[in-house]
């Protein structure tokens, strides 16, 4: 009888970064909700500069636990270069340096319908 092992699924909130040690608070808020909610899902947070950890660590630390499929959520509002180059590049150098492991790189999470209805709820003020 073969013994079948799964393997989790991840998700990586993927972010900008700053100097301000302060600015990461409301990706770490938004992972600490993640984690409550969906406690058997790995969630973690990475950064493209100035702020650790950084991707390829990120993804390291995801691998030694066994993950096999990463989901790749990059947190920002509008699509720059970051979004449209830096990123796909960084994920397909992952592609290339896991095999064993697949990337699942969505769209900003700003260009979501529910983030632009949120939003703008949130500028009417009828979220609180």
């Amino acid at each position: 009888m073969t013994n079948l092992k799964t393997h989790p699924k991840g998700v990586i909130l993927f972010a900008h970064g700053s100097r301000d040690p302060l600015w990461r608070l409301p990706i770490d808020a938004v992972a600490q909700r993640m984690r409550e909610q969906h406690p058997d899902l790995l969630v973690s947070v990475a950064f493209l500069e100035l702020t650790e950890p950084d991707l390829p660590y990120t993804v390291e630390a995801l691998m030694k636990q066994g993950v096999v499929h990463v989901r790749i959520v990059p947190m920002f509002l509008g699509v720059g270069r970051h979004a449209r180059e830096d990123l796909p590049e960084l994920v397909h150098g992952l592609t290339q340096a896991y095999p064993q492991m697949s990337f699942e790189l969505v769209a900003a999470i700003g260009e979501h319908p529910a983030m632009t209805a949120l939003m703008a709820d949130i500028a009417v003020g009828s979220v609180r």
